[in-house]
């Protein structure tokens, strides 16, 4: 099996494994929240677990909250920012080429009567920063909605760019990042990069679904998306999870230990793969310096879904546009937002790779395209 479907998904690594084993003992399996000595060991755990993944995110433990994933992240910080804050304005500022998480909940402050301002993005997936000025100056601002890397291209959104022009412009507007895709394959040191509200998730980075962490800058405000026991000082209640907690840290701190050698490796295979398709008049768009783990590609003669099952066919997978939209078997709409074609959107793939893919993958992926080509031709 090759599976170039990691921006999808990850399996979950042997040390993650191992961990979820461990946790499933007697002694482990207490309710944080009880007094019984139980209790007391799993919250004692549950916190130090929450020192150390702020710890490897670069913030403090109180900035951590442990979630399902990171679409309750972004609904977290978006809706509950926006509710929390009316003073701060009722004007947030996008793009149109985020993720469904993100777009979802600016639809909903919309039809609230909130303004979104949806700012042009380039074909390298990029938002037109002259016209994030414009708007600054435009309009009292009271949040800022990006993705870091996108999940369909590996776009890089230009964070120091917008963080400078913020603080010049409108230094009281927050930042809300999806930085799903940068984490693991890209250093995240959030104090440091000047963000307010950043999500996660566990499952894309070889933990388990299920699984992923809200950071809320110390200072910013926010009205929890669940509410009950109080759990996690009140912003997420639920009984918390030590097994979950602990599975995305084991994730977490492995992806750090390995995130040199394995951005060399998905670097090697990305300009691999790029030569050679092009060589066969595929046309790539993702950008020049998009994110390596990321490959967008679009196959001549091919609608995606239908390269999609020529390549599983050889026990090859990959996937059409983010996995969150894919049933709905629409053309990506990150790809026309981005001034593509809809023909060649219509026949784009998106490779995606993680420390576990090899360049003998590619190799056999190339091969493998050759004879479905020929095949085609064939019967053509």
């Amino acid at each position: 099996m090759i599976y170039f479907d990691n921006s999808a998904t990850t399996f979950p690594s042997d040390r993650v494994r191992a961990v979820i084993s461990d946790m499933m003992k007697d002694e482990y399996s207490g309710n944080p929240g009880s007094l019984h000595k139980l209790g007391v060991s799993a919250d004692k755990a549950y916190g130090e677990t929450q020192a150390k993944v702020a710890k490897l995110l670069g913030a403090s433990s109180d900035e951590i909250i442990f979630t399902s994933c990171a679409t309750e992240g972004a609904n977290t910080a978006i809706r509950g920012f926006m509710s929390r804050n009316s003073r701060a304005g009722r004007r947030v500022i996008s793009t149109r080429t985020e993720h469904k998480a993100s777009l979802e909940c600016l639809s909903l402050l919309e039809k609230s009567g909130y303004e979104v301002v949806y700012l042009p993005v380039g074909r390298d997936g990029k938002p037109d920063l002259s016209e994030l000025e414009k708007a600054l100056t435009e309009e009292k601002t009271a949040l800022f909605c990006f993705t870091l890397v996108n999940n369909e291209t590996g776009s890089i959104l230009p964070l120091d760019q917008i963080v400078s022009m913020r603080n010049k412009l409108s230094p009281d507007t927050k930042i809300y990042l999806d930085a799903v895709q940068a984490l693991g394959k890209m250093p995240i040191d959030l104090h440091k990069m000047n963000v307010d509200m950043c999500s996660f998730s566990g499952h894309k980075i070889h933990s388990v679904k299920g699984t992923g962490v809200l950071y809320v800058k110390n200072g910013v405000r926010i009205d929890p998306l669940i509410l009950g026991g109080g759990q996690q000082k009140g912003m997420r209640s639920g009984t918390q999870s030590l097994l979950l907690a602990k599975a995305f840290e084991a994730a977490l701190e492995e992806a750090v230990e390995t995130m040199d050698d394995s951005h060399g490796n998905a670097a090697k295979i990305n300009e691999y793969l790029r030569k050679e398709l092009a060589e066969r008049k595929a046309v790539i768009l993702s950008p020049e310096d998009a994110l390596p783990y990321v490959l967008n590609v679009s196959f001549e003669g091919f609608e995606s879904e239908t390269m999609l099952h020529c390549l599983e066919i050889y026990d090859i997978f990959v996937s059409t546009v983010s996995a969150c939209s894919s049933k709905a078997k629409k053309v990506s709409y990150v790809l026309l937002e981005s001034g593509v074609d809809r023909k060649t959107a219509a026949n784009a793939v998106r490779l995606s790779f993680s420390r576990y893919n090899s360049m003998e993958e590619a190799e056999q992926f190339i091969q493998k395209v050759d004879v479905i080509y020929d095949l085609y031709a064939v019967r053509k």
